[in-house]
């Protein structure tokens, strides 16, 4: 695995964090079936609303590793934009933490008859 600078890695990760998003889900300290409770609800009720961006925050690993929630929440996340849920969808910047930043789709324009 290639090593990068924190500036590279940095530019790879993109630049929309925490602050960048219209509303945070903190899902640290959370367990698997809330957080996944919780991402599917937000999912849902986005169908229904303009879209918006959301920053997901995560717990990161464990001292001395572990699992985190990163790969299902990512899977579950990476689901929701195959089906159009989800506009755009990448991981937070190094400074915010583990988590995602999402764009949700929000409810489709209805064309003007």
């Amino acid at each position: 695995m290639p090593h990068f600078e924190d500036f590279y890695a940095d530019k790879l990760r993109g630049g929309l964090g925490v602050t960048d998003a219209e509303s945070v889900m903190d899902l640290r300290g959370a367990n698997r079936a809330t957080a996944e409770a919780s991402l599917n609800e937000m999912l849902e009720r986005s169908r229904f609303a303009k879209g918006k961006t959301v920053a997901i925050r995560l717990d990161p690993p464990p001292e001395g590793g572990g699992e985190t929630l990163f790969q299902p929440v990512g899977r579950l996340l990476l689901d929701a934009k195959r089906r159009g849920l989800v506009d755009r969808l990448q991981t937070l910047p190094a400074g915010d933490g583990l988590g995602f930043y999402v764009a949700l789709a929000g409810k489709p324009q209805r064309e003007p008859a």
